[in-house]
Formats: structure tokens, C-alpha cells, sequence
């Protein structure tokens, strides 16, 4: 028979955790001898490894309780369920782990390869290294939020692009970066952008990301933020599509 402090170093606990699955119900709590102190045998020894070790797994003090009750074949398919629940979990932080090393390369999200090469073109193009750094920080940011149709949206967004006179349009929200507010010329432009909106879309649709989805304003306001000419121009496009 053995003393709890001998009991919690031979298993690799504390005696506060023993304690608390005595209260939680998980080990019994065996009489005390008659110096008034308990004494645990082989038994314990071995229920105590095993909640040590389903605890460990992530197993919930109230579901490891349940399965002191249960049958050997109950036992025996729960530790296969939490086995498959480990390695899920296991597969998870392999992800992680992997985002993480990418992050430590300076890449915060893999892109595909065609989207990186769509970047290039747009520095031949004429666009900014702001405007190309933007695009990139944007489309990461759908990729990761929207992986099932990041891809139908990019390739409609360089199908705009292919197209000389809308890419033209783009090009001027682009330079239009260190505009004043106030310019005439911002009128002009978000007049234009609307009409070859409606030409593309028709008077009453919107190009759909997820109605439900925070992203597009997120995006917008990461525009927006940039530059006062890029907010109005925003914001007089939406007054002409009433939006």
C-alpha cells in the first residue's frame, strides 16, 4: 500500500489532480489507515494511468467518469472513437504547424500559381507596386475565407482586366490614389466605373461574393483606408448604382 505523494509520483501527477478526480468522481478515495492517512494499491495505480492518459487525449473529466461504468467492449470502442478524434486533431495542428512555417517565410497564404502570375501582368500593365501589393494582401484574404470560390471570383476578375477599356478604368482608380477629394476628376471616373458596371451586370445585379459574408466590406474599407480619393470614389459609385 502506498501514500497519495507516492502514488502521484509513480503515475506523473500532481496530488492536487488526484485530489480533484476524487471530487470529480473519476478514482475513489480508499479509507485511511489508522495514522489517518490513505493508502492506494496496485488497482489505483492502474485506474489513476489511465485517466492520466485519457485526460492527456483531451477526454473530458465527465466523459472518462462515464467510462468507469462501462463494459470492456464499450471501453474499448470509445478509446476508438477518441483515437480517430486524436488524429483529426492531430491532422489540424500539422496544418497549423505548416501555416505557421509559412508565416515565418514571409508567406502569409500559399496562392495559386496562375494568381501570382496575374500579379506579374499587372505590374507590365502600368499598375502601381501599392496597387499589385493590395491586390495580393486581397486575394489572400478570399482565398482563406472563401477557398470554395475564391477561384470563379479571380477568374472573373481577370476576365474584367483582359478587357482593354474596363482594364483602362481600373488603371485610373489606381492612379487616382494621390487625388484630391475633391477632384473633378474623381466625378468623372466614378461615373464612368458605374455605367460600365450596369453594362456588364445589367441596371439591377451586383457581382456576388456571400451576402452573408463581412469580406467585401472588409475589402472595400481596406481600399477605402488608403486614400481620400479612393473613399469619395467609392462612395460616389455607390450613389450612382444606389447602392
Amino acid at each position: 500500500m502506498i501514500t497519495i505523494g507516492q502514488l502521484a509520483g509513480y503515475v506523473g501527477v500532481s496530488i492536487k489532480t488526484i485530489r480533484v478526480y476524487h471530487d470529480k468522481g473519476l478514482l475513489p478515495e480508499p479509507d485511511r489507515d489508522a495514522s489517518g492517512y490513505r493508502r492506494y494499491g496496485a488497482n489505483d495505480v492502474i485506474d489513476l494511468i489511465k485517466i492520466r492518459t485519457l485526460a492527456e487525449a483531451g477526454v473530458p473529466l465527465a466523459r472518462i467518469r462515464d467510462l468507469r461504468s462501462a463494459t470492456d467492449e464499450e471501453f474499448r470502442a470509445a478509446l476508438r472513437e477518441i483515437d480517430a478524434e486524436l488524429t483529426a486533431r492531430i491532422h489540424g495542428l500539422q496544418a497549423t504547424q505548416g501555416r505557421l512555417r509559412q508565416l515565418a517565410a514571409g508567406q502569409l497564404a500559399p496562392l495559386p500559381t496562375e494568381v501570382g502570375a496575374h500579379l506579374e501582368q499587372l505590374a507590365r500593365w502600368g499598375f502601381t507596386p501599392r496597387w499589385v501589393n493590395l491586390q495580393r494582401d486581397l486575394w489572400i484574404l478570399v482565398f482563406a475565407t472563401h477557398p470554395d470560390r475564391a477561384n470563379t471570383l479571380f477568374h472573373e476578375q481577370a476576365e474584367i482586366l483582359a478587357d482593354p477599356a474596363l482594364r483602362q478604368l481600373f488603371l485610373e482608380y489606381d492612379h487616382a490614389y494621390d487625388l484630391d477629394a475633391d477632384d473633378p476628376r474623381i466625378d468623372d471616373l466614378a461615373r464612368r466605373i458605374a455605367e460600365a458596371h450596369r453594362g456588364r451586370y445589367g441596371p439591377d445585379e451586383l457581382p456576388e461574393l456571400d451576402t452573408a459574408s463581412e469580406i467585401p466590406a472588409l475589402i472595400q474599407g481596406t481600399v477605402n483606408a488608403s486614400s481620400l480619393a479612393w473613399q469619395r470614389l467609392d462612395t460616389l459609385i455607390r450613389a450612382h448604382l444606389d447602392i
